[in-house]
């Protein structure tokens, strides 16, 4: 089965983000290439988030919406907290996306999502 384009955007576009952040996270602090990784992290981020409103089951909305909603919040508290020169709060608002990240994918693996079932189904588990 080929995913749909906001399938494949929103895969690649997290998958990225996961990889950057994690990145980002082991860099220098304040370095020109942390402050490049984390531009093209928050857009990353987005993209993925925007993406998903295009990924509906039955033609409606669920409830993981509601994170994508939470991290695009999210990253505008942390671009606006590091604008504002509040460091502390900048990485406790970085933190909450980059895990929000995480645990988004961890559902996206359950079995009965669509990655994850695909991914069970793959490998042979379903």
């Amino acid at each position: 089965m080929m995913p749909t384009p906001a399938i494949a955007i929103h895969l690649a576009a997290a998958l990225a983000a996961l990889l950057l952040g994690g990145l980002t996270l082991a860099t220098r602090k304040g370095t020109p290439r942390h402050r490049l990784f984390g531009r093209v992290w928050v857009l990353l981020m987005a993209l993925a988030a925007i993406s998903s409103f295009w990924i509906r089951h039955s033609g409606h909305l669920s409830w993981i919406h509601l994170l994508s909603a939470w991290v695009l919040v999210v990253l505008v508290m942390a671009v606006a907290s590091i604008y504002k020169g509040n460091v502390q709060a900048h990485r406790r608002w970085v933190t909450r996306a980059y895990i929000g990240l995480a645990v988004a994918g961890v559902l996206a693996l359950l079995p009965q999502r669509l990655l994850g079932g695909a991914v069970m189904n793959a490998i042979g588990l379903i």
